[in-house]
């Protein structure tokens, strides 16, 4: 399931209902991200994520194809919120089932480092000191490029 929603969710019951559907596999890893209360200016009051419907769930289908194809897991499922999000809430779910544990981390990690730098959000804290729009740091982009490296390296 891939879904870009402005509903909150609960990374719990999305980690129940989805280890629900995924028999036969060996190991389930998640990972879920929370709006952080101190942006890189200071305190957060809300983060605000903007979006092209069709174009955003496109992009994400395709990461998710991607990974699917390079590590071959059960199942994979990503959430992801738009809109007015208060520090705390849940921002991204991702959760991937696989027949093995390595299958299953490595998926959730390539997903997260895909999602990080090339799903289609503009960013923007809101704070005390006014508001300003976010890119992904250096710091994503090379833990994005390191996938690359290791398709490179394999080949």
């Amino acid at each position: 399931m891939i879904e870009v929603r402005s509903q909150p969710f609960d990374p719990g019951a999305e980690l129940r209902r989805f280890a629900e559907n995924c028999a036969g596999a060996g190991a389930i890893v998640s990972f879920t991200g929370l709006v952080r209360g101190a942006g890189r200016k200071g305190a957060v009051a809300t983060l605000e994520l903007e979006h092209y419907p069709r174009f955003t769930l496109k992009t994400i289908e395709a990461i998710a194809e991607e990974a699917r194809l390079r590590f071959a897991p059960v199942d994979l499922v990503i959430l992801h919120r738009h809109g007015r999000l208060a520090p705390g809430e849940p921002i991204v779910f991702v959760a991937a089932a696989a027949g093995h544990r390595r299958a299953a981390f490595e998926t959730v990690d390539y997903l997260m480092d895909r999602l990080k730098t090339e799903a289609p959000f503009w960013k923007r804290e809101h704070g005390p000191e006014g508001s300003r729009w976010i890119e992904a740091l250096p710091s994503d982009v090379s833990d994005r490029a390191r996938w690359k490296e290791e398709r490179d390296a394999r080949n």
